[in-house]
């Protein structure tokens, strides 16, 4: 990493490695094309059929690329999500003279996970300008880049996307949220865009990381390619898995990204349930109350992942629109300005002081570790969402447990009655203690389900760090449909209730785990 400039708005930074590009010498002096883009082909291939996906519309694997080359092409969208309609601005750098951009829809299609929606023609090629601080107090990197094309997305269903930018020996893959105006009636999936840019790295910062002698970001912005996201926050195999598992189920469906509910606090209302996907570590408390009042109206929830809703976050508006920076101080929170002013708004963990709110009281468990792999070992057979996995009490479903994994905490602020469905116990960095899956009810008739792992959606397709193997994706894939399915058909909990069992499993109220 170059040398930091001095402080101030807008101090140029030379990018690590792969993560940024040349400066431009001038760059008022190289206008970039700024083309509305139009589809290429029929309107049907545009438009896709409301709500679930009809088995016959044919898909590939065209979105996947075979490597990401950032040093040669790179870009980021204006939006993080938008409604069918939305224009979204795509700004692209590279080093090639020409490049296309190609929007596929990921699903349940015939052929493949993704669908082919809209395709550019050749368009310029541009290098941007490198990273830049905006501010540098908060090491906040911006990718100050000029729109390249934008994007009309009338008629698009809601959805995952994956606008792939492709030139000559290499691409680069942009996700991007069609939310859905309405969840009444639906089942509706949140994307975690809120986590994948906290751990966004581009430029050499994070909210984890910096160059060596300096401190990580206190703020980040949407406005920067994706850089990092390997792992457990790779939408690749973390997200796609479980969206395509989905709509295989066939029941109505809606979609959102997570930082949609800060905006839109009543976007739950009405949903037949709310499915968080994989790794959703960053809340702000509006998302939190957003996800609980819609889980007292009668909304089913499911978190299919772990570690959720550990961290505080703020969001702000840059440059005009909404949602495009991230506050997070972390272990930093007591250099956070807002903590004596607004000590709700402190960015520390949710289960910190100034404003003690613990994950346990939405999720029914608090994380607990990092690393870990351990199997789940099952203890409630008969719950319902274990119907055709053929488990019985004392079966394993091998490498369930992986990545992070959370723990029952039984006091005064879990839900009750919960009903304990996995029990594992393992050793985190020396110190025993156990991992649990989860499902409790509340009086409204809504039904919770937390997975207690990261590994939930990679499993399905077997690319987890660790290999898992094909009975743990079969049990996750029926699973997974038992719960959308009763979920769709309304308040689960007035069908199904918990179960209280929690005095049964030795669950202590102090936490000895230096990891969490």
């Amino acid at each position: 990493m170059a040398a930091l400039l001095a402080s101030g708005c807008a101090s140029q930074v030379q990018a690590v490695g792969q993560r940024g590009l040349p400066q431009a010498p001038t760059p008022a002096a190289s206008p970039i094309a700024s083309p509305v883009a139009m589809p290429t082909g029929p309107p049907s291939q545009a438009v896709a059929v409301p709500h679930a996906v009809h088995p016959m519309l044919a898909g590939s694997e065209g979105w996947r690329t075979r490597r990401d080359l950032p040093q040669v092409i790179e870009g980021y969208t204006t939006v993080a999500s938008g409604p069918p309609g939305t224009v979204v601005g795509l700004k692209v750098s590279t080093t090639r003279s020409r490049y296309r951009v190609l929007a596929f829809r990921i699903g349940a299609y015939r052929g493949g996970s993704g669908r082919l929606v809209w395709r550019s023609g050749d368009l310029p090629g541009h290098v941007q300008p490198g990273p830049t601080f905006a501010p540098h107090v908060t090491r906040t990197l911006v990718a100050p880049w000029r729109t390249s094309v934008r994007v009309r997305t009338a008629g698009w269903q809601p959805g995952l996307y994956v606008l792939k930018l492709r030139t000559s020996g290499a691409a680069a893959q942009v996700p991007y949220v069609v939310s859905s105006r309405s969840t009444v009636g639906t089942v509706a999936l949140s994307v975690p865009v809120a986590t994948w840019q906290a751990y966004n790295d581009w430029g050499g910062y994070s909210l984890y990381t910096s160059p060596a002698g300096d401190h990580h970001a206190w703020a980040v912005s949407f406005d920067r390619p994706y850089g990092g996201l390997g792992g457990y926050n790779d939408f690749r195999t973390a997200i796609v898995p479980l969206v395509v598992a989905a709509e295989r189920v066939g029941v109505r469906l809606s979609y959102l990204a997570d930082v949609e509910l800060a905006e839109r606090p009543d976007l739950l209302i009405g949903a037949r349930g709310y499915v968080s996907l994989g790794h959703a570590e960053y809340w702000t408390p509006g998302m939190m109350t957003a996800v609980l009042r819609a889980r007292d109206s009668g909304t089913n929830l499911a978190f299919l992942g772990a570690n959720t809703a550990y961290w505080r976050v703020r969001l702000g508006p840059r440059q005009g629109r909404p949602a495009r920076l991230e506050t997070g101080y972390r272990d930093d929170a007591g250099l956070d300005p807002r903590r004596a002013t607004d000590p709700a708004a402190t960015t520390a963990r949710f289960r910190d002081r100034p404003a003690r709110r613990p994950e346990n009281g939405m999720v029914g468990m608090l994380y607990e570790c990092y690393p870990v792999t351990a199997d789940y070992r099952i203890v409630t057979p008969r719950w319902w969402g274990f119907a055709g996995t053929g488990v019985h009490r004392g079966s394993v479903v091998r490498g369930m447990v992986g990545g992070e994994t959370d723990r029952v905490y039984p006091d005064r602020r879990t839900p009750r009655p919960l009903q304990v469905l996995s029990n594992t116990s393992y050793s985190c960095r020396g110190a025993p203690t156990s991992s649990q899956a989860v499902y409790y009810t509340v009086p409204s008739g809504a039904g919770v389900f937390a997975a207690g792992t990261l590994r939930w959606g990679c499993a399905l397709v077997d690319a987890c760090d660790e290999p898992v193997g094909r009975p743990t994706g079969r049990f996750v894939r029926i699973v997974t449909g038992n719960l959308l399915r009763a979920f769709a058909a309304g308040p689960v909990g007035a069908v199904h209730p918990a179960h209280d069992n929690v005095d049964r499993f030795r669950l202590p109220l102090r936490n000895g785990v230096t990891a969490s």
